[in-house]
Protein backbone atom coordinates (compact mmCIF):
# COMPACT_ATOMS: atom_id res chain seq x y z
CA UNK A 1 0.00 0.00 0.00
CA UNK A 2 1.10 3.59 -0.44
CA UNK A 3 1.81 5.91 2.13
CA UNK A 4 -0.26 8.26 0.40
CA UNK A 5 -3.41 6.34 0.87
CA UNK A 6 -3.36 7.26 4.70
CA UNK A 7 -3.24 11.15 4.09
CA UNK A 8 -5.90 13.37 5.24
CA UNK A 9 -6.19 17.69 5.62
CA UNK A 10 -6.69 18.44 9.31
CA UNK A 11 -7.89 21.80 10.15
CA UNK A 12 -4.93 22.88 13.03
CA UNK A 13 -7.69 24.57 15.18
CA UNK A 14 -9.11 20.48 15.59
CA UNK A 15 -5.85 19.80 17.14
CA UNK A 16 -6.36 19.49 20.95
CA UNK A 17 -4.30 21.51 23.18
CA UNK A 18 -5.51 21.11 26.62
CA UNK A 19 -7.65 18.24 27.44
CA UNK A 20 -11.14 18.12 28.22
CA UNK A 21 -12.83 20.39 31.35
CA UNK A 22 -13.30 17.17 33.18
CA UNK A 23 -12.18 13.67 32.68
CA UNK A 24 -14.06 11.93 30.21
CA UNK A 25 -15.87 14.36 28.95
CA UNK A 26 -14.92 13.65 25.21
CA UNK A 27 -16.87 13.10 22.66
CA UNK A 28 -16.99 9.38 21.16
CA UNK A 29 -17.32 8.30 17.09
CA UNK A 30 -19.06 4.86 17.06
CA UNK A 31 -18.34 3.19 13.64
CA UNK A 32 -19.43 -0.27 12.70
CA UNK A 33 -16.71 -2.52 11.67
CA UNK A 34 -18.94 -4.01 8.76
CA UNK A 35 -20.70 -1.49 7.69
CA UNK A 36 -19.25 1.49 8.22
CA UNK A 37 -22.07 3.31 9.26
CA UNK A 38 -21.13 6.16 12.69
CA UNK A 39 -22.38 8.03 15.28
CA UNK A 40 -21.07 10.78 17.61
CA UNK A 41 -22.06 10.02 21.29
CA UNK A 42 -20.57 10.48 24.58
CA UNK A 43 -17.61 8.68 26.22
CA UNK A 44 -19.78 8.29 29.11
CA UNK A 45 -21.89 5.81 27.20
CA UNK A 46 -18.66 3.31 26.54
CA UNK A 47 -20.36 0.92 29.14
CA UNK A 48 -23.61 0.55 26.71
CA UNK A 49 -21.26 -1.45 24.59
CA UNK A 50 -19.79 -4.04 26.53
CA UNK A 51 -22.10 -7.13 27.79
CA UNK A 52 -21.43 -9.74 30.90
CA UNK A 53 -18.69 -11.74 30.05
CA UNK A 54 -16.88 -9.23 28.05
CA UNK A 55 -12.96 -8.08 28.54
CA UNK A 56 -11.62 -4.57 28.72
CA UNK A 57 -8.28 -5.08 27.96
CA UNK A 58 -5.99 -1.63 29.41
CA UNK A 59 -2.54 -0.55 28.93
CA UNK A 60 -1.27 0.19 32.48
CA UNK A 61 2.19 2.18 31.66
CA UNK A 62 2.80 5.05 33.05
CA UNK A 63 4.76 7.99 31.42
CA UNK A 64 7.66 9.56 33.48
CA UNK A 65 9.30 13.11 33.54
CA UNK A 66 11.11 12.70 30.66
CA UNK A 67 12.03 15.74 29.14
CA UNK A 68 14.99 17.67 30.62
CA UNK A 69 16.09 21.29 29.67
CA UNK A 70 19.56 21.54 30.48
CA UNK A 71 23.19 24.10 29.54
CA UNK A 72 25.84 22.96 27.59
CA UNK A 73 29.39 22.72 29.43
CA UNK A 74 31.65 25.50 27.91
CA UNK A 75 29.27 27.80 25.98
CA UNK A 76 25.93 27.30 27.75
CA UNK A 77 23.92 26.86 24.73
CA UNK A 78 20.76 25.23 25.47
CA UNK A 79 19.93 21.47 25.04
CA UNK A 80 16.71 19.20 25.37
CA UNK A 81 17.27 16.13 26.79
CA UNK A 82 14.31 13.35 26.21
CA UNK A 83 15.23 10.21 28.06
CA UNK A 84 13.93 7.21 26.51
CA UNK A 85 14.84 3.82 28.00
CA UNK A 86 17.11 2.85 30.99
CA UNK A 87 20.23 1.14 30.85
CA UNK A 88 21.21 1.32 34.78
CA UNK A 89 20.20 3.93 37.43
CA UNK A 90 22.65 6.11 36.29
CA UNK A 91 22.41 5.78 32.59
CA UNK A 92 20.06 6.18 30.26
CA UNK A 93 19.70 6.18 26.38
CA UNK A 94 17.89 10.11 24.73
CA UNK A 95 17.52 12.17 22.15
CA UNK A 96 19.55 15.42 22.39
CA UNK A 97 18.09 18.23 20.73
CA UNK A 98 19.98 20.16 19.10
CA UNK A 99 22.12 16.96 18.52
CA UNK A 100 24.26 17.48 15.69
CA UNK A 101 27.14 18.87 17.01
CA UNK A 102 27.08 16.81 20.42
CA UNK A 103 29.84 14.55 20.93
CA UNK A 104 30.94 12.02 23.47
CA UNK A 105 32.38 13.52 26.46
CA UNK A 106 30.22 16.52 26.04
CA UNK A 107 28.74 17.30 29.50
CA UNK A 108 25.43 19.32 30.39
CA UNK A 109 24.03 20.95 33.33
CA UNK A 110 20.93 20.41 34.67
CA UNK A 111 19.39 22.66 37.62
CA UNK A 112 16.66 22.07 39.67
CA UNK A 113 14.04 24.43 40.58
CA UNK A 114 15.59 24.60 44.66
CA UNK A 115 19.04 25.53 42.41
CA UNK A 116 20.93 22.53 42.71
CA UNK A 117 23.25 21.67 39.80
CA UNK A 118 23.56 18.14 38.57
CA UNK A 119 25.48 17.13 35.81
CA UNK A 120 25.06 14.45 33.25
CA UNK A 121 27.91 13.38 30.60
CA UNK A 122 27.44 12.01 26.81
CA UNK A 123 29.10 8.12 26.72
CA UNK A 124 27.81 7.02 23.37
CA UNK A 125 26.10 8.40 20.17
CA UNK A 126 24.79 6.04 17.56
CA UNK A 127 24.25 6.36 13.67
CA UNK A 128 20.44 6.84 14.50
CA UNK A 129 20.87 9.79 16.26
CA UNK A 130 20.21 8.07 20.01
CA UNK A 131 22.90 8.78 22.54
CA UNK A 132 23.18 7.62 26.28
CA UNK A 133 24.08 9.58 29.23
CA UNK A 134 25.41 8.93 32.34
CA UNK A 135 25.11 11.15 35.64
CA UNK A 136 27.77 11.86 37.43
CA UNK A 137 25.86 12.90 40.70
CA UNK A 138 22.43 10.80 41.34
CA UNK A 139 20.11 8.48 39.48
CA UNK A 140 18.87 9.37 36.10
CA UNK A 141 15.64 8.80 38.35
CA UNK A 142 16.14 11.44 40.65
CA UNK A 143 17.17 13.77 37.83
CA UNK A 144 13.76 13.39 36.42
CA UNK A 145 11.88 13.42 39.72
CA UNK A 146 13.78 17.10 40.51
CA UNK A 147 14.06 18.38 36.63
CA UNK A 148 11.22 16.74 34.64
CA UNK A 149 8.87 18.03 32.27
CA UNK A 150 5.67 16.07 31.09
CA UNK A 151 6.59 15.32 27.77
CA UNK A 152 3.66 16.78 25.69
CA UNK A 153 3.87 15.60 21.84
CA UNK A 154 5.76 18.19 19.28
CA UNK A 155 1.64 18.99 18.30
CA UNK A 156 0.46 20.47 21.53
CA UNK A 157 2.30 23.51 20.92
CA UNK A 158 2.93 25.09 24.24
CA UNK A 159 5.08 24.21 27.66
CA UNK A 160 4.07 21.91 29.96
CA UNK A 161 1.79 22.89 32.81
CA UNK A 162 1.44 21.49 36.56
CA UNK A 163 -2.07 19.97 35.43
CA UNK A 164 -0.42 18.14 32.79
CA UNK A 165 1.10 15.78 35.20
CA UNK A 166 -2.31 14.39 36.40
CA UNK A 167 -3.63 14.92 33.03
CA UNK A 168 -1.32 13.39 30.78
CA UNK A 169 -1.77 9.73 32.63
CA UNK A 170 -4.41 7.76 33.04
CA UNK A 171 -5.76 6.60 36.21
CA UNK A 172 -4.64 3.35 36.17
CA UNK A 173 -1.29 4.14 35.26
CA UNK A 174 1.22 1.86 37.38
CA UNK A 175 4.44 0.47 35.76
CA UNK A 176 6.85 3.55 35.04
CA UNK A 177 8.49 3.98 32.00
CA UNK A 178 6.67 5.79 29.08
CA UNK A 179 7.63 8.84 27.02
CA UNK A 180 4.15 9.23 25.79
CA UNK A 181 0.72 8.54 27.09
CA UNK A 182 -1.54 5.44 25.58
CA UNK A 183 -4.19 8.19 25.16
CA UNK A 184 -7.09 6.34 24.57
CA UNK A 185 -6.48 5.60 27.90
CA UNK A 186 -7.17 9.06 29.48
CA UNK A 187 -10.69 9.50 29.32
CA UNK A 188 -11.15 6.24 31.63
CA UNK A 189 -12.31 7.36 34.89
CA UNK A 190 -13.30 5.16 38.27
CA UNK A 191 -16.63 5.32 37.58
CA UNK A 192 -16.20 4.40 34.03
CA UNK A 193 -14.94 1.15 35.75
CA UNK A 194 -17.66 0.67 38.25
CA UNK A 195 -20.34 0.73 35.36
CA UNK A 196 -17.74 -2.18 33.69
CA UNK A 197 -18.50 -4.05 36.73
CA UNK A 198 -21.81 -3.32 37.20
CA UNK A 199 -22.68 -5.31 33.56
CA UNK A 200 -20.15 -8.03 34.50
CA UNK A 201 -17.30 -7.20 31.78
CA UNK A 202 -13.79 -7.82 33.82
CA UNK A 203 -10.72 -5.78 33.33
CA UNK A 204 -7.57 -7.14 32.13
CA UNK A 205 -4.00 -5.34 32.04
CA UNK A 206 -0.88 -5.43 30.38
CA UNK A 207 2.15 -3.44 29.77
CA UNK A 208 3.52 -1.73 26.84
CA UNK A 209 6.08 1.53 27.35
CA UNK A 210 5.12 3.83 24.48
CA UNK A 211 8.18 4.91 23.05
CA UNK A 212 9.34 8.26 20.87
CA UNK A 213 8.69 5.99 17.71
CA UNK A 214 4.93 6.61 18.02
CA UNK A 215 5.53 9.84 16.97
CA UNK A 216 8.05 8.94 14.21
CA UNK A 217 6.95 10.01 10.58
CA UNK A 218 7.05 7.05 7.88
CA UNK A 219 9.32 8.13 5.50
CA UNK A 220 9.03 5.37 2.90
CA UNK A 221 6.29 5.52 -0.20
CA UNK A 222 5.68 1.38 0.50
CA UNK A 223 4.29 0.90 3.66
CA UNK A 224 5.66 -2.17 3.43
CA UNK A 225 9.04 -1.06 3.73
CA UNK A 226 8.70 0.89 6.87
CA UNK A 227 10.72 -0.37 9.70
CA UNK A 228 8.91 -0.28 13.30
CA UNK A 229 10.62 0.86 16.64
CA UNK A 230 10.86 -1.20 19.22
CA UNK A 231 9.02 -1.17 22.65
CA UNK A 232 9.08 -3.34 26.01
CA UNK A 233 5.72 -5.36 26.92
CA UNK A 234 4.54 -7.51 29.28
CA UNK A 235 1.08 -9.67 29.32
CA UNK A 236 1.23 -11.28 32.41
CA UNK A 237 -0.11 -14.47 33.31
CA UNK A 238 -3.72 -13.08 34.65
CA UNK A 239 -4.16 -11.35 31.51
CA UNK A 240 -3.76 -14.12 29.84
CA UNK A 241 -6.34 -15.94 31.73
CA UNK A 242 -8.96 -13.37 31.76
CA UNK A 243 -8.97 -12.70 28.18
CA UNK A 244 -8.43 -16.45 27.04
CA UNK A 245 -11.75 -17.35 29.24
CA UNK A 246 -13.27 -14.26 27.54
CA UNK A 247 -12.54 -15.83 24.20
CA UNK A 248 -13.37 -19.30 24.98
CA UNK A 249 -16.76 -18.03 26.15
CA UNK A 250 -17.38 -16.55 22.84
CA UNK A 251 -17.78 -12.94 24.40
CA UNK A 252 -16.09 -9.68 23.36
CA UNK A 253 -12.34 -8.31 23.76
CA UNK A 254 -12.36 -4.44 24.06
CA UNK A 255 -9.05 -3.00 23.26
CA UNK A 256 -8.45 0.32 24.74
CA UNK A 257 -5.91 1.99 22.41
CA UNK A 258 -3.30 1.21 19.97
CA UNK A 259 -0.42 0.06 21.97
CA UNK A 260 -2.80 -2.66 23.60
CA UNK A 261 -3.77 -3.96 20.43
CA UNK A 262 0.13 -4.34 19.69
CA UNK A 263 0.81 -6.29 22.50
CA UNK A 264 -2.47 -8.60 22.04
CA UNK A 265 -1.09 -8.91 18.51
CA UNK A 266 2.28 -10.04 19.40
CA UNK A 267 0.91 -12.86 21.84
CA UNK A 268 -1.63 -14.12 19.88
CA UNK A 269 -2.29 -17.62 18.78
CA UNK A 270 -3.81 -18.37 15.63
CA UNK A 271 -7.47 -19.10 17.41
CA UNK A 272 -7.45 -15.40 18.92
CA UNK A 273 -6.23 -16.76 22.08
CA UNK A 274 -3.37 -15.18 23.74
CA UNK A 275 0.10 -16.44 26.08
CA UNK A 276 1.63 -14.71 28.61
CA UNK A 277 5.25 -13.14 27.74
CA UNK A 278 7.81 -10.21 28.04
CA UNK A 279 10.20 -8.76 25.66
CA UNK A 280 10.19 -5.97 22.85
CA UNK A 281 7.79 -5.76 20.01
CA UNK A 282 8.66 -4.13 16.85
CA UNK A 283 5.07 -5.43 15.47
CA UNK A 284 3.84 -3.52 12.87
CA UNK A 285 0.07 -3.76 11.69
CA UNK A 286 -1.79 -2.53 8.52
CA UNK A 287 -4.06 -3.91 5.82
CA UNK A 288 -4.91 -6.19 4.87
CA UNK A 289 -3.87 -8.21 8.08
CA UNK A 290 -6.90 -8.33 10.59
CA UNK A 291 -6.70 -8.25 14.23
CA UNK A 292 -6.76 -12.42 15.46
CA UNK A 293 -7.74 -11.04 19.55
CA UNK A 294 -9.78 -7.92 20.25
CA UNK A 295 -13.27 -7.31 18.28
CA UNK A 296 -13.50 -3.91 19.03
CA UNK A 297 -10.98 -0.91 19.62
CA UNK A 298 -11.48 2.37 21.73
CA UNK A 299 -8.75 4.67 19.92
CA UNK A 300 -8.13 8.65 19.81
CA UNK A 301 -7.43 9.81 16.04
CA UNK A 302 -4.04 9.79 14.67
CA UNK A 303 -1.94 11.55 12.53
CA UNK A 304 -2.30 11.58 9.13
CA UNK A 305 0.21 8.81 7.37
CA UNK A 306 0.94 7.48 10.82
CA UNK A 307 1.14 3.67 11.72
CA UNK A 308 -1.32 3.95 14.22
CA UNK A 309 -3.65 5.11 11.54
CA UNK A 310 -2.93 1.90 9.64
CA UNK A 311 -3.14 -0.32 12.75
CA UNK A 312 -6.78 1.74 13.13
CA UNK A 313 -7.50 0.31 9.42
CA UNK A 314 -7.41 -3.15 10.23
CA UNK A 315 -9.96 -3.03 11.88
CA UNK A 316 -12.40 -2.09 9.03
CA UNK A 317 -11.49 -1.24 5.31
CA UNK A 318 -9.72 1.80 4.36
CA UNK A 319 -12.70 3.65 2.85
CA UNK A 320 -14.95 3.41 5.96
CA UNK A 321 -12.05 4.57 8.16
CA UNK A 322 -11.07 7.70 6.62
CA UNK A 323 -14.66 8.60 5.81
CA UNK A 324 -14.84 8.10 9.81
CA UNK A 325 -12.28 10.47 10.04
CA UNK A 326 -13.97 13.13 7.16
CA UNK A 327 -17.43 12.97 10.04
CA UNK A 328 -15.22 13.68 12.54
CA UNK A 329 -13.39 16.89 10.76
CA UNK A 330 -17.03 18.12 9.96
CA UNK A 331 -18.26 17.78 13.22
CA UNK A 332 -15.44 19.33 14.55
CA UNK A 333 -14.41 16.68 16.43
CA UNK A 334 -11.15 17.42 18.30
CA UNK A 335 -8.08 15.14 17.47
CA UNK A 336 -4.91 13.48 18.69
CA UNK A 337 -3.56 12.76 22.63
CA UNK A 338 -5.76 15.14 24.32
CA UNK A 339 -9.00 14.85 21.96
CA UNK A 340 -11.81 12.97 21.39
CA UNK A 341 -12.00 8.74 20.24
CA UNK A 342 -13.49 6.80 18.55
CA UNK A 343 -14.72 2.69 19.08
CA UNK A 344 -14.35 0.58 16.40
CA UNK A 345 -17.25 -2.00 16.88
Amino acid sequence: MRLAQFDYHLPEELIAQFPPENRGGSRMLVMDRTSGGCEIRSFSCIADYLEEGDCVVINNTKVINARIFGRKNGDGAKVEILFLRRVDDRSWTCFLKPGKRMRVGTRIKVSTPDGKELWVIIVERTDDGIFTVASEDVSIAEIQELAGHVPLPPYIRRDDLRSDAKRYQTVFAKEEGAVAAPTAGLHFTDEIFAEFAARGASVAELTLHVGPGTFLPVSCDRIEDHAMHSEFFLLPREAEEKINRTKMNGKKILAVGTTTVRVLETCANEDGTVRAGTGDTSIFLYPPYRPKVPDMLLTNFHLPKSTLLMLVSTFSSLDNVMNAYSLAIDSKMKFFSYGDCMLLK
